[in-house]
């Protein structure tokens, strides 16, 4: 389902994205029936802790971050900054540490928060750390047609 994923068709610019994966679930758990996935709840709660007015982070769900092995996993990017993947969190116990990291994240020019100021947790479980795509330069031909 990637109609759920914003290619930046937005017109709200953001200094940091939060890509919640909503398909995840814990490690060895079994979901069953219309039972909500852990991934899912992981999303409503990021939603309540930053609804108040925090208009610089944006969550967005996605379906599969191909973390599978690590529990919920999210990622947080942002223009010009470095992206971070993060896995092996429990809705109930890390939402705070996302949020918090988040808003690191949103607060560095280059997406690179201080080692020591992530949460322990975040700090233990990154999966990656992806650096900014450069900017396109600018060519001759959009130059001169405008």
């Amino acid at each position: 389902m990637t109609e759920l994923v914003d290619n930046g068709s937005s017109l709200r610019s953001c200094a940091s994205k939060l890509f919640v994966c909503i398909t995840c679930r814990l490690l060895d758990e079994r979901i069953e029936g219309e039972q909500v996935r852990p991934g899912a709840r992981l999303m409503k709660i990021l939603l309540q802790r930053l609804e108040a007015g925090e208009q610089d982070i944006e969550i967005v769900p996605v379906e599969c971050l191909s973390n599978c092995t690590r529990g919920c996993t999210v990622a947080i990017s942002g223009p010009g900054k470095w992206t971070y993947v993060i896995g092996a969190l429990d809705p109930e116990q890390h939402a705070d540490d996302v949020v918090r990291f988040a808003r690191l994240h949103r607060a560095q020019p280059d997406g690179l928060p201080v080692w020591r100021e992530r949460p322990v947790h975040i700090r233990k479980n990154t999966i990656a750390r992806v650096p900014p795509l450069p900017q396109p330069a600018t060519t001759d031909l959009e130059t001169a047609s405008r």
